[in-house]
């Protein structure tokens, strides 16, 4: 059995991103797989500073104020499986999400590769456009960190505004179940 953890970078924990995460972890879950939701809202974490505090102590750690990064960073070594969902704001995904990659993804590449070979996918949340350049930059983090990404149907994203508008795109919700099908059946081959 892999374990797959999920990050919901909205700052509305219920809202259409983590409406979608929950829909792609059912799916892993109905495979046998542990799954784990976190949760970022009313947790905002601080931006990486370049420091490069993480190469020099090659502790798995960020030397930053502790904001919850570092125990992120340890359910992201101990899973096999990373999604991260955003939705789209200006275009891009939201600032927690960047904080999130950037910070993790540097102590990641300071140890050796912590993320290495496991499997990571995209989920996003859009009013309208804007969801490719947030779907490709995550996907970004997951190929420099040498990691295996499935595909579904089609982007990993659904249009909403309102909390649950996403639900009512059928092509978005049926995209994070093939999704989910998808990744249960990478980390089922990769376990195997």
């Amino acid at each position: 059995m892999a374990k797959v953890m999920a990050f919901n970078c909205s700052p509305r924990k219920d809202g259409n991103t983590g409406i979608l995460l929950k829909a792609v972890l059912a799916e892993v879950a109905a495979a046998g797989h542990a799954t784990e939701l976190v949760q970022l809202a009313g947790k905002p974490l601080r931006g990486c500073t370049a420091c490069r505090m993480c190469f020099k102590n090659k502790d798995r750690k960020c030397v930053l104020p502790d904001d919850g990064l570092n125990g992120y960073l340890q359910k992201m070594v101990e899973a096999d499986g990373i999604i991260i969902g955003s939705p789209t704001y200006f275009a891009d995904m939201t600032a927690d999400a960047k904080a999130l990659i950037d910070r993790a993804g540097y102590v990641a590449l300071a140890n050796g590769g912590l993320f290495r070979r496991k499997a990571g996918a995209a989920v996003v949340a859009v009013r309208r456009g804007g969801a490719v350049h947030v779907f490709d930059s995550i996907n970004h983090f997951f190929t420099i960190s040498q990691m295996v990404i499935p595909g579904s149907s089609y982007w990993n994203f659904a249009l909403g505004r309102e909390v649950g508008e996403v639900e009512g795109d059928e092509e978005g919700m049926r995209t994070m179940k093939v999704l989910g099908e998808n990744m249960a059946w990478l980390l089922t081959k990769l376990h195997s």
